[in-house]
């Protein structure tokens, strides 16, 4: 495990064969956690909107409300490379729109790298951000900024044409100097058919063992989530230790039982 993870372990895993763990952390104590665990990357997503604020999509996320996670986020931190999501409306107008919002993220949290979704139309973004000093990671597939034209979150790119241009927008995104690819909720025979064309890390959340990395939601993973997406089981059931153990705290107050007698 390296001391400090950058942007330049991300292809030297991707060519050695190692498999990348990325997380979503949105404050100290879980960006702690996940480092603690072994996560290399933290992805503070617009996710944060559906698992901690209430929302029914991440398209009410503001650019100020990913800053406030993604500071807490960089202060726990010690070694992991923390990506920070570009939030609906802050960068879809122009290139020019999208570098401001990016240094704004860079500036005011002191993360590594931001993200943006988008194929064809995303290309030039990511040319003009690669070109003045930004790290951008791009995301392809179920696209949960699109949720209002999209409809739902059904897997994309299960037919010919869908899949043919999904395999070029990956091919343009890289050359155009993205970092590392985000694939979700795809055919898992697509993803490592991308995975096997791009020079880049290829991050997969439901998009199959093919490729060069996993991601999951935090939430998710620990089972804090009232219902999880099919692709994303989780690997404990927090939410119901966190109740059990709450219950019982109230159960000892009602009775007298706490605090305990010093």
């Amino acid at each position: 495990m390296v001391k400090h993870f950058t942007a330049a372990n991300l292809r030297q895993c991707k060519e050695a064969g190692e498999k990348l763990c990325w997380l979503t952390a949105y404050d100290a104590p879980s960006a702690q956690i996940a480092e603690a665990a072994g996560v290399d990357v933290l992805l503070v997503g617009d996710s944060l909107g559906m698992t901690l604020l209430g929302f029914d999509s991440t398209i009410h996320v503001t650019l100020e409300m990913m800053a406030h996670h993604a500071a807490a986020v960089v202060r726990g931190r010690q070694r992991a490379w923390v990506v920070v999501d570009l939030p609906f409306g802050s960068y879809q107008g122009s290139p020019e729109q999208a570098f401001a919002s990016a240094v704004t993220l860079l500036q005011q949290t002191g993360c590594d790298a931001v993200k943006l979704e988008g194929g064809a139309a995303m290309v030039e973004t990511v040319r003009f951000l690669s070109a003045r000093g930004l790290a951008v990671v791009a995301h392809l597939g179920l696209l949960p900024q699109s949720i209002k034209q999209l409809g739902d979150y059904r897997r994309q790119a299960t037919d010919g044409a869908t899949a043919t241009r999904l395999l070029d927008d990956a091919e343009a995104l890289a050359g155009a100097g993205a970092l590392a690819l985000v694939l979700e909720s795809i055919p898992h025979d697509l993803a490592a058919a991308v995975t096997a064309r791009i020079a880049i890390p290829t991050i997969g959340i439901g998009a199959g063992t093919g490729c060069d990395g996993q991601v999951l939601v935090w939430h998710d993973l620990l089972g804090l989530s009232l219902r999880n997406p099919p692709f994303a089981p989780q690997f404990s059931d927090l939410r119901s230790q966190a109740e059990a153990a709450i219950g019982r705290w109230c159960g000892a107050v009602r009775q007298g039982e706490f605090p305990p007698v010093s």
